[in-house]
C-alpha cells in the first residue's frame, strides 16, 4: 500500500505518537476512523521526510488474509525484504490493521517489537485486543488509545462548518448543528456521504456486520435471533438501570430457549466489540457498586435510530447517550464514571481514585420547575454523599448559574459544552 501514500484523510482531534519509539494500539468500535488514524501518521512521517518503502502496511480485513496464521506473517517479513534489502527493520514503519482477527497476534507482535523494530502502530475492534491480551502477552509495552465515532467538534469539521460561539449567527448555527449531531450517526463514512438512505443502508449494514461477525462468529454465538432481540432491549433502555434478569424472563415467557448466565456474558461481549458501555451505580464499597444494575450506553446515536423505533420522548436519552460518549472520549485512563441513585437520581459521577471530580446531569429542558427540581434533588443528593461541590446541569439550548440549598449548578447548553473537551472545561472553571 506504500504507493497510495500519502493518504487522503482528514484530520481527528486525537492525535497519536509519532516517532515515539513505541507499540502503538488503537481500539474502538468498527467503522470509527482507527485506519483512518493510522493514515494520518503515515501522513506526518512522509511529511516528515520519511521514504514511502519504510512503511509497510498489512490491513487484515482483506478477506484474503482470513486464514492466514500468525506465523505465515514471517514470510510478509520476508517478503518485504526481499523488496527492500538495503532497508532493516529496524528502520521501518509497521502498521497492522484489525490485526484482532488473527490468533496468537500479540506472540507475533512482541516478538517483532523485542527483536526488531519499535515502531508498530495496531488496529483492533476487540476490547480483549487492548486489555486482557495486552496485559498478559505484551506486558505493558504498549502505548493504548481508543477511537471512537466523530465527537461534535470533529462533526463540523467533517461538514465543513467553522463558526465562533461568541456570535450570534455563530450560536444560531452551532445550535442547527447540534441537533443534526444528536440525531445523527458521527460514523466518519456516513458523515461524508450525502444520500440520507443510503446512510441508513450504510449504517445498518455496519451494525448487521457487528452482530454476525463481531458477535455471532467471535463469540461462536448460536441464535442470532435472540441476540439481537438482547441488543434492542438494550437500545431501548439507554440511560436507565437494565435489569438482564428480566430481559431473560421475557425471552422465557416467549418460550425461547436462553441461559441466563449466558445473557450476561453477552452483556459483556457487546461492550468488548465497543457497540456498548457499561456504567455501574456508584458506592463507596466495591462489591456494592458491582452488584448494583448498571446503565448501558450505544456507540452511536445514529444507528440506534436506524436499528429501533423511537419515539420523541427519547430526544433525553440521546443526549445522555452523547454526554457519556463524550465524556468517555476525553477523559483520563484512570477516571472512573458511574451514575449515583440513593433516594434521588444522578446521572453521572466522574472520579479519579478516592477523589470525585464532578456530578452532571443530563435534561432536555428545565423549563419545567417539577423537572428542574429533580435534577437539583439528584445533584444535592449525590453532592452531600460524596463531598463534591461541582455540580451541572447539561440541557440541550439553557445556560445558567442556579444556587440550590447552598450549592452552586452550572447549566451549560449541550452545543457548548460538546464543543469543548469537558475536563479542560471543567479545569478552567475552577
Amino acid at each position: 500500500m506504500q504507493s497510495e501514500l500519502p493518504f487522503p484523510v482528514l484530520d481527528r482531534d486525537l492525535e497519536l505518537p509519532v516517532n515515539s519509539g513505541q507499540m502503538i494500539t488503537v481500539a474502538g468500535v468498527r467503522r470509527s476512523g482507527k485506519s483512518s488514524m493510522l493514515k494520518i501518521v503515515a501522513n506526518k512521517l512522509i511529511d516528515n521526510g520519511v521514504d514511502p518503502s519504510r512503511i509497510l502496511w498489512i490491513n487484515f480485513d482483506d478477506e484474503r488474509l482470513y486464514d492466514m496464521r500468525a506465523e505465515d506473517l514471517d514470510e510478509v517479513l520476508q517478503a518485504y525484504r526481499e523488496m527492500f534489502p538495503d532497508i532493516h527493520l529496524s528502520e521501518v514503519y509497521m502498521f497492522f490493521d484489525e490485526i484482532q482477527v488473527m490468533d496468537k497476534w500479540e506472540l507475533f507482535v512482541l516478538r517483532l517489537y523485542k527483536t526488531y523494530c519499535k515502531n508498530i502502530y495496531i488496529t483492533g475492534s476487540n476490547a480483549e485486543m487492548v486489555s486482557s491480551q495486552l496485559a498478559s502477552a505484551l506486558r505493558g509495552w504498549p502505548l493504548e488509545f481508543e477511537v471512537f465515532p466523530l465527537s461534535f467538534n470533529e462533526y463540523l469539521r467533517f461538514k465543513g462548518v467553522s463558526v465562533s460561539p461568541f456570535e450570534e449567527s455563530g450560536r444560531a448555527r452551532l445550535v442547527t448543528m447540534c441537533r443534526e449531531y444528536l440525531n445523527s450517526s458521527a460514523f466518519p463514512e456516513v458523515v461524508l456521504m450525502n444520500e440520507e438512505s443510503l446512510k441508513i443502508r450504510k449504517i445498518q449494514g455496519y451494525f448487521n456486520t457487528m452482530l454476525f461477525r463481531d458477535l455471532m462468529e467471535h463469540y461462536k454465538l448460536k441464535s442470532a435471533e435472540n441476540v439481537r432481540y438482547f441488543l434492542k432491549r438494550l437500545l431501548a433502555n439507554i440511560s436507565k438501570p437494565t435489569s438482564i434478569n428480566n430481559i431473560y424472563n421475557d425471552l422465557k415467557s416467549q418460550g425461547r430457549k436462553v441461559d441466563k448466565n449466558r445473557l450476561y456474558d453477552l452483556a459483556d461481549m457487546t461492550c468488548q466489540i465497543f457497540m456498548f458501555y457499561k456504567v455501574n451505580k456508584w458506592s463507596r464499597s466495591v462489591v456494592k457498586e458491582a452488584a448494583g444494575q448498571p446503565k448501558y450506553y450505544f456507540i452511536d446515536n445514529g444507528m440506534r435510530d436506524a436499528v429501533t423505533t423511537t419515539t420523541g420522548e427519547d430526544e433525553g436519552k440521546m443526549l445522555e447517550n452523547a454526554v457519556y460518549l463524550h465524556l468517555r472520549r476525553y477523559k483520563d485512563p484512570f477516571y472512573n464514571i458511574s451514575y449515583f441513585l440513593v433516594g434521588y437520581e444522578c446521572d453521572f459521577i466522574v472520579q479519579n481514585e478516592d477523589e470525585i471530580l464532578m456530578l452532571i446531569q443530563v435534561c432536555w429542558t428545565i423549563t419545567d420547575a417539577g423537572t428542574l427540581s429533580r435534577e437539583l434533588r439528584g445533584l444535592k443528593s449525590a453532592s452531600d454523599f460524596t463531598g463534591c461541590r461541582e455540580c451541572m446541569i447539561i440541557t440541550f439550548d439553557e445556560e445558567d448559574e442556579i444556587i440550590y440549598e447552598g450549592l452552586k449548578v452550572s447549566v451549560m447548553p449541550a452545543w457548548k459544552w460538546l464543543h469543548t473537551n469537558p475536563f479542560r472545561l471543567f479545569q478552567q472553571l475552577n
